[in-house]
């Protein structure tokens, strides 16, 4: 990603529409719709394992599972973008970059949970810059700390545009629970892939050897 292009974007500012970012990550989420259930399925399984027989090692999900799990759904979002062929296997790609992940993953952790024990609100607020990290390290091809900075400075240009977003993203998975928790499978993925065609649409002026710019429809 060229760091220039990229500077520029931040200094210009950015702007988006929610409804629509929604809009195409639904219409993603429908052209593999049994995929990225299943995925969902496969992880809130892990969880639930690790969570109730596991509870001394849920550690281990958090910091070395869930980062290259939750990845997985950006890469496939990416291949879909490209009109590439999707596999299953391709969900498991973000192991591949497991160790920057880990560290992104664990860093970002850190600084939340410390910015919610100091008065709560820079853990909000630094839960909302982090939103595009672990992007920033597989699609930027940034170190940690550049990753979580260029986040942290995207989003800090309408944060509050930025803590809708999430505020929308958190609505739709609550009602995915209460819809007997199985309204997550449809709800999670789809919240990884608006996380993902956002990221997409503000950052793509700057991509270099990603070809992100053709966007199919998804019929």
């Amino acid at each position: 990603m060229d760091q220039i292009k990229l500077q520029r974007i931040i200094d210009s500012g950015v702007d988006f529409n929610i409804s629509k970012i929604i809009d195409k990550a639904w219409a993603m989420f429908k052209a593999r719709a049994m995929f990225h259930i299943g995925f969902a399925f496969l992880i809130l399984n892990i969880q639930f394992v690790f969570t109730f027989y596991l509870e001394d090692f849920v550690f281990i999900y958090s910091i070395f599972l869930a980062p290259p799990l939750v990845a997985g759904f950006y890469l496939v979002a990416n291949r879909m973008s490209q009109g590439e062929y999707v596999d299953f296997q391709n969900y498991f790609d973000g192991f591949k970059y497991i160790l920057p992940l880990i560290i992104v993953n664990l860093l970002t952790g850190i600084f939340i949970l410390c910015g919610i024990i100091l008065l709560i609100l820079p853990g909000i607020y630094l839960g909302v810059a982090y939103l595009f990290s672990l992007l920033f390290v597989l699609f930027g091809g940034f170190d940690f700390w550049p990753a979580m900075e260029y986040s942290r400075k995207l989003v800090n240009t309408n944060w509050w545009k930025f803590f809708g977003f999430v505020l929308v993203l958190l609505l739709i998975n609550i009602g995915g629970f209460l819809c007997l928790i199985v309204g997550l499978l449809v709800t999670i993925p789809l919240t990884y892939l608006s996380v993902y065609v956002l990221f997409e649409e503000l950052t793509i002026d700057a991509a270099e050897d990603l070809e992100v710019i053709s966007k199919p429809e998804f019929d």
